[in-house]
């Protein structure tokens, strides 16, 4: 369980950071072959954070950020979430955690064809079992943080790219997570509409949103606090 950083006596305590990697390794073991993805990896994301990380094909950005979203574990060192370890939970506790504090934002949006704009949005909600007023409510805010409120009973189908991926914009930010973790979130879109969504990342993070997200486009990592720079599975450059 993630607790609070604010002591019983009243008195706050330092907030330690969001995720915390320490000398973090990841090897993927496959027969006889063995490849090491992430090698020593030291990574504070503090609230508030915005962090880009860049790199070419190959150099661990995915995977890296799919411990970072507990989807993956480290074969070795430590990850910790506000300043508790992580590595030994169990995969429903880690399931439990990752549905309560990351909100995903992926390449290729994965919305849910059958289900209406609303629906897909109201998804990560119903599978924390929250109450449907509420659930209405936060899909409300959701939609109307991102612009598309007008299309709520809409399919994904109905929906240009753009539209698509503000509505998985959406479904992140619904259960207002701890992180936002986007994987090359304007990969599938054109320079107008991929403008546009950095546009809404950018206005997300000066709404005090705390951001991570991979890319190739170097100058959308610009627009982030922070940037990291993997290459074979090492930080090898990291700039304010």
């Amino acid at each position: 369980m993630i607790q609070s950083s604010v002591a019983t006596t009243g008195v706050t305590a330092a907030v330690p950071p969001v995720i915390q990697l320490e000398s973090l390794n990841k090897v993927f073991q496959t027969d006889d072959i063995e490849t090491l993805a992430l090698s020593d990896i030291r990574l504070n994301i503090a609230a508030g954070d915005y962090l880009a990380i860049i790199g070419p094909s190959g150099s661990g950005k995915t995977t890296l950020l799919a411990i970072l979203g507990l989807m993956d574990r480290p074969t070795s060192g430590r990850c910790l979430w506000r300043g508790q370890a992580v590595d030994d939970l169990g995969d429903g506790e880690l399931s439990r955690l990752r549905n309560e504090h990351v909100g995903f934002i992926f390449q290729t949006f994965n919305l849910i064809g059958d289900l209406s704009v609303e629906q897909n949005v109201e998804l990560p909600l119903v599978y924390r079992r929250v109450a449907r007023r509420e659930r209405r409510e936060r899909v409300a805010m959701a939609l109307e943080q991102v612009g598309m409120t007008h299309r709520a009973r809409h399919r994904p189908g109905q929906l240009s790219g753009g539209q698509q991926q503000r509505v998985a914009v959406a479904r992140a930010l619904v259960g207002k997570p701890s992180i936002l973790l986007a994987d090359e979130p304007t990969g599938n879109l054109d320079s107008v509409n991929g403008q546009s969504i950095m546009d809404l990342m950018d206005e997300l993070h000066a709404a005090g949103s705390t951001l991570c997200m991979v890319t190739h486009n170097l100058e959308f990592a610009r627009r982030a606090r922070r940037t990291l720079r993997l290459a074979d599975g090492r930080i090898v450059d990291e700039r304010l």
